[in-house]
């Protein structure tokens, strides 16, 4: 009773966060990680802790709760990766997106091998991918709200899906190569639209629902859910299916705002020990979590921006750089992957929330305005408004 008491405050919090950040105009994943990463350690601390006699284990533990969690996973994970696949890139974009992804991504595996203590291949190939990513939906709702220029928000938008695009795949194939197992079913999974278009079945509904349901069962079970996910969606676009989301958009924003993202984010952070999570790291190796990240996207970002042509008269590479730093939901979605199969510790966890919550942050921060420029070109998406 004390667990689903608890899980219930976590949950009314989240929805007190996501009001009180209305009110002073900050978008809702930026006040979920505010909550996660600031108040929910403190909560776990000074009350639930030594008033609740709970830790993180007992608070994860029951069955109900990893089904919950499985289907919260599974329901953002698809929807971030229904993103990824769905729209043809431009040359310009490409430009963009390879300094934004290289960059980082050799600055996080430099990180992993000479900086923190020996840990496994795939742990330092998972921090470069972590350096790497952008967030899909947070940045479309960055530059909505800014009403960016369309045709320039498609173009970062694009970016964005190419960068995160990467850094599935290449995680799916690192984890696969150690388990060739969990590799070969959930790619023969990912290969069951075409036996059903063979078998007449042209329902996109019946897709989508095969789609969700494998998900779940894949993270479920430990396996490979990203290359399942990222494989299914590749093998419906090339038979021109497109994805039909279990939900309504509305119900699906209710869902991911109200229960899905507060479920991910809690179920993370309480399973960290707050009075010994940076033991693990000195001040130079704390610096560089929190710097290091954030700098060589930056750069990243700048050198990809002055590649390709300006996506408008006057664009600025400065504010460009800083929108594609944006991390927040899909590195929530990721970091809680790895931690999961403890590819990294509680400890370089917690460093990396702190890290993400700041660089979502930054664009509000350098105080990014309404930009008067427009074009007639619109996207072609509203991707993920969660």
């Amino acid at each position: 009773m004390t667990i689903l008491l608890f899980w219930a405050m976590a949950l009314l919090l989240f929805f007190i966060a996501s009001e009180l950040g209305q009110r002073l105009g900050l978008i809702a994943i930026v006040s979920q990680l505010l909550l996660a990463t600031l108040g929910l350690p403190l909560l776990m601390v000074f009350w639930v802790q030594p008033h609740w006699q709970l830790d993180g284990a007992a608070l994860v533990a029951p069955t109900w709760l990893q089904t919950l969690y499985g289907l919260s996973f599974a329901l953002l994970l698809g929807h971030i990766l229904s993103d990824v696949v769905e729209l043809k890139f431009d040359r310009q974009s490409l430009k963009i997106a390879v300094p934004s992804f290289l960059v980082p991504f050799i600055c996080g595996l430099a990180c992993g091998v000479l900086l923190l203590p020996e840990q496994p291949w795939l742990s330092n190939l998972a921090l470069g991918l972590v350096f790497a990513i952008t967030a899909i939906p947070v940045l479309y709702l960055y530059l909505r709200n800014i009403d960016y220029p369309p045709a320039a928000t498609r173009r970062l938008m694009q970016s964005a899906i190419l960068i995160d695009l990467t850094c599935w795949l290449l995680f799916g194939i690192g984890q696969g190569s150690l388990q060739p197992l969990s590799l070969l079913v959930p790619v023969l999974a990912a290969c069951l639209p075409a036996p059903l278009y063979a078998l007449g079945v042209r329902k996109p509904w019946v897709y989508s629902l095969v789609f969700f349901g494998l998900l779940f069962v894949a993270e479920y079970l430990h396996l490979n859910a990203l290359l399942f996910g990222v494989g299914y969606l590749i093998c419906m676009a090339w038979l021109k299916l497109p994805l039909q989301l279990p939900l309504s958009a509305l119900w699906i924003k209710r869902l991911q705002n109200g229960v899905a993202i507060p479920m991910i984010l809690t179920f993370g952070v309480i399973q960290i020990d707050l009075h010994n999570v940076l033991q693990g790291f000195d001040a130079v190796q704390l610096a560089a979590l929190l710097l290091l990240p954030i700098i060589s996207k930056l750069l990243g970002n700048w050198l990809g921006l002055s590649w390709a042509t300006p996506s408008f008269a006057g664009a600025s590479k400065w504010r460009e750089s800083l929108l594609l730093n944006i991390r927040g939901l899909s590195e929530i979605v990721f970091l809680n992957l790895l931690l999961q199969q403890q590819l990294i510790s509680p400890a370089l966890y917690f460093a990396l929330m702190l890290m993400s919550l700041v660089a979502t942050l930054m664009p509000a921060l350098a105080g990014l305005q309404r930009t008067p420029l427009k074009t007639v070109e619109t996207p072609r998406r509203p991707y993920a408004e969660h």
